[in-house]
């Protein structure tokens, strides 16, 4: 398997100022990683997202590297989804020009206030992600979700969506680190997730219980209340190694991105991380 890194795990030093998203390649040829995801492109003044993403392909082909997805954000409930719908297929466009094969879009942070909650909200969902995932597949682009933002966090929610949506085009990025936003076993809900996998991410998380104090800053809570912080894979909680085994034993092959969100410094952890991800990957051959 090819192994990636995610731009958001430069995002230290990127909010700093002290590197660009544009730099992020050289980071990653340097310390070792074949390909970039980049998340929601941050174009230079002047510069248009088009204009933007051929640079970043450009550039990526010169460093030996590849785009391996783009990433952006979604919310198919708040707001007009057919404009919504519009809004990524314009992103897919970008995605074509980085030379992606994937793009992930969310399918909703909002929790809708109803009585049946996802049942009541699935059919609406599903028919705007496969208009999306239709005009992809016609750019040849693949669309995918992520287990992300509490509402389609769990396994089961996720799953139920892909299947609603039915289409060849549309799939998961399976990020085995948050599953535990929704306190589910990240070893067990990767194997729900195994026969839908497009994409992964692999990332690791310190785990505290609910029941004991809040232990401050660089922590937020889960669904249950425990509470969670980013860290380098393989210091944390995640049983990353016993992840990758079950999406190998699957069948799944492609490219696997590492996403960093700790308050570690971001150069030694993703060093640090990458050096831990070939170890797992080379103990599942």
């Amino acid at each position: 398997m090819k192994i990636s890194v995610s731009s958001y795990s430069f995002a230290q030093y990127i909010n700093k100022g002290t590197l660009t998203q544009f730099e992020v390649i050289g980071k990653a040829k340097e310390l070792g990683f074949d390909a970039v995801e980049f998340t929601d492109l941050t174009p230079p003044e002047g510069v248009s997202e088009e204009a933007f993403a051929v640079q970043i392909r450009e550039e990526c082909a010169r460093q030996g590297l590849f785009v391996s997805a783009y990433t952006v954000g979604a919310d198919f409930l708040k707001g007009d989804k057919k404009e919504e719908a519009e809004r990524l297929k314009r992103k897919v466009d970008v995605a074509k020009l980085l030379g992606a094969p994937l793009m992930r879009h969310d399918a909703s942070y909002t929790t809708p206030k109803t009585p049946n909650g996802l049942e009541n909200v699935l059919g609406d969902l599903a028919c705007a992600i496969r208009e999306v995932a239709e005009y992809a597949e016609k750019q040849g682009v693949k669309t995918m979700v992520e287990n992300h933002g509490f509402f389609l966090q769990d396994a089961d929610r996720v799953e139920k969506l892909i299947n609603a949506v039915a289409h060849p085009n549309f799939g998961w990025l399976c990020d085995m680190g948050n599953f535990l936003c929704a306190d589910e076993k990240p070893e067990i809900s990767c194997g729900k997730a195994a026969p839908y996998v497009f994409y992964v991410h692999v990332k690791d998380f310190i785990v505290k219980d609910g029941n004991s104090a809040d232990p401050g800053e660089g922590f937020f809570q889960s669904r249950a209340g425990n509470y969670l912080r980013g860290t380098i894979v393989g210091h944390g909680c995640v049983p990353v190694l016993q992840c990758l085994k079950v999406l190998k034993k699957s069948g799944y092959d492609g490219c696997v991105s590492l996403e960093f969100e700790g308050m570690e410094d971001c150069m030694s952890a993703l060093k640090i991380g990458l050096n831990n991800v070939r170890k797992y990957l080379s103990l599942t051959e």
